[in-house]
């Protein structure tokens, strides 16, 4: 639900969304546009070079997610919430790791620089010592060294697990 998308702005306005938050669609890479019918028929003659067919049962899902019931959108959301107030407090508390509260998706992005170590380097250590994933920030650019990413679409108990076995190897290797 848009409400900035009105009637008489729709000359002057382009929205693009996706389904991959919102409806929990994630890796299904479907998304809509919004706008003056010039611009949108010059981006279907791009998407038709560059995109090949999204498959049916995709499309088809993202209509039903369109058309059904709302309710859960903001019940998602309300879980999500409470994940990241679990995450980012314990992210915090670990030795090495300062990280702010995100605007939008279900990441954390901490600034793991107080641990000495690259990006790369702890994300590769985290996974074989500890069995958590992360990704590092340097897969989005050199800007992001630094920087881990976290996933916080699990559940609860796996976020709390993840940051036990992460504070206990960071004291380990005496990091703090």
């Amino acid at each position: 639900y848009t409400p900035v998308y009105k009637d008489e702005c729709n000359e002057r306005t382009i929205l693009i969304d996706g389904f991959s938050k919102s409806y929990a669609m994630t890796g299904w890479r479907l998304g809509y546009c919004i706008g003056p019918k010039e611009l949108i028929s010059k981006m279907e003659l791009l998407l038709q070079t560059i995109v090949s067919c999204t498959p049916p049962f995709i499309q088809y899902s993202g209509i039903e997610a369109l058309k059904g019931r709302q309710d859960f959108v903001s019940n998602m959301r309300e879980d999500y919430r409470k994940r990241r107030d679990i995450i980012i407090p314990g992210l915090n508390k670990i030795p090495g790791f300062k990280c702010v509260y995100p605007q939008g998706a279900f990441y954390a992005f901490p600034n793991i620089k107080g641990t000495g170590m690259k990006s790369d380097e702890i994300s590769e250590l985290l996974l074989e010592k500890t069995g958590v994933a992360t990704l590092p920030g340097t897969a989005f650019g050199p800007g992001g060294e630094g920087y881990i990413r976290f996933s916080y679409a699990t559940s609860l108990e796996d976020i709390k697990d993840a940051l036990k076995r992460i504070t206990n190897l960071m004291e380990e290797l005496g990091v703090g």
